[in-house]
């Protein structure tokens, strides 16, 4: 699934949230969405079991912690969130990383990909934010 496709998916009361308008939100729940995929085939191999719950948790927290950070507001709580979805971030591409034995590397490679940008967009909007103050 291309990130457009699965954009037309989204269900129009999270699209009509104000953090939708970030796109690191976006790819961050475009992200959960690829990797909730490849745990369920991770899952069919017994040492990918373990990496699949770790990852599972890992890729949500990305999300989940951008979205408690926008309800904060503006200023220190709101980076804090943010710095936790990039160490989040980090920790799903080191789990990535552990399962490339189960990927293809094309595969891995988008994935690491993504992860990157997701990353990038999070810090060009910490500086952001601190350019602000």
């Amino acid at each position: 699934m291309t990130y457009e496709e699965w954009q037309a998916t989204v269900h129009e009361r999270v699209r009509r949230e104000p953090i939708w308008q970030f796109l690191g939100y976006r790819k961050a729940l475009f992200f959960y969405e690829i990797a909730w995929e490849d745990c369920q085939k991770f899952m069919r191999d017994v040492r990918g079991r373990a990496i699949a719950e770790q990852l599972i948790r890992s890729a949500g927290s990305i999300s989940a912690n951008i979205e408690e950070g926008h309800g904060r507001g503006y200023g220190k709580q709101r980076n804090w969130f943010f710095s936790v979805a990039i160490g989040s971030a980090r920790e799903s591409k080191g789990w990535y990383w552990r399962a490339h034995h189960l990927l293809s590397e094309e595969a891995l490679e988008h994935r690491l990909a993504l992860i990157d940008e997701i990353i990038a967009l999070l810090i060009a909007e910490l500086q952001r934010q601190n350019a602000r103050r």
